[in-house]
């Protein structure tokens, strides 16, 4: 019997192909694909959930619950620990070091947020969506995973409001869609100069936004890109069982466009 995600996406594909003209293109065909690939890896991130319940398996967010299935983009890899495993070596480093606040611009439902807050005990999450929805998410999952003292939720962030983090020993965290062009503006918030940065990149949205964000920070910082790349964390032994197929979208990122992150320490 079909399930109602099942069921909605039944019902997107009907209208998308009966929408699709006489001779396709790529890019409509490839969001056919993509619809697909959703649906699938949203069933695989069901089947994780009966096998061990909503709890990141492995990774520095270990132990991390989820009280809501909402998140912004691909469940699945979250859970499996996979997700942005590019970075894992980064956070830990960074806890290793010891910062004293985090700056999450751009929380969605808090993975960032409160897993950081779980990894680094001594700090304070600053966690900032301009979504509601989000916001709401990311202060059940503070609560539910022991760290609504330590996790602050609020909304828009602005680059002047770096100022009011100044002297501190600061990570801060920004993935905004491209608004990173508008937020990191160390002419706006030269308290920036600073503080740890990582943000991911999106020339998919704004042309140009990694170049303008290397040059901004060059004077002030030493800059390492990271790009995404293959995963190599164990998965479970009834995911192994699957089709390979499946196996490569329990991990897929649901990115459309390269979005690799900029590492950014101040010099010296």
């Amino acid at each position: 019997m079909a399930g109602p995600i099942t069921e909605r996406i039944s019902e997107l594909l009907r209208d998308g192909v009966g929408r699709l003209p006489p001779q396709p293109g790529i890019d409509d065909l490839n969001s056919v694909l993509r619809l697909l690939a959703r649906w699938r890896s949203q069933l695989i991130a069901n089947t994780y959930v009966r096998h061990h319940g909503p709890k990141v398996l492995q990774g520095p967010f270990a132990g991390f619950e989820y009280v809501t299935m909402q998140t912004e983009g691909a469940l699945i890899p979250r859970l499996l620990g996979t997700y942005e495993s590019e970075l894992h070596p980064h956070f830990q480093a960074f806890a290793d070091e010891g910062v004293d606040c985090v700056i999450d611009v751009g929380c969605a439902e808090g993975y960032y947020a409160v897993g950081l807050a779980r990894l680094m005990p001594a700090a304070t999450v600053y966690a900032y969506d301009i979504e509601q929805r989000a916001r709401e998410a990311c202060a059940l999952h503070a609560e539910a995973n022991g760290v609504k003292d330590r996790v602050v939720v609020g909304g828009e962030f602005a680059p002047q409001d770096f100022q009011g983090f100044a002297g501190r020993k600061v990570l801060v965290l920004v993935d905004c869609e491209g608004a990173e062009d508008d937020i990191l503006r160390p002419d706006l918030g030269p308290a920036l100069a600073g503080m740890n940065v990582i943000v991911e990149t999106h020339d998919c949205f704004r042309p140009g936004v990694k170049a303008r964000l290397i040059e901004r920070f060059s004077p002030t910082h030493d800059i390492t890109v990271v790009d995404l790349g293959p995963k190599s964390m164990p998965l479970p032994a009834w995911l192994q069982e699957f089709a390979h197929l499946d196996q490569l979208l329990a991990v897929w990122e649901w990115r459309s466009a390269p979005t690799p992150w900029l590492v950014m320490r101040p010099k010296g």
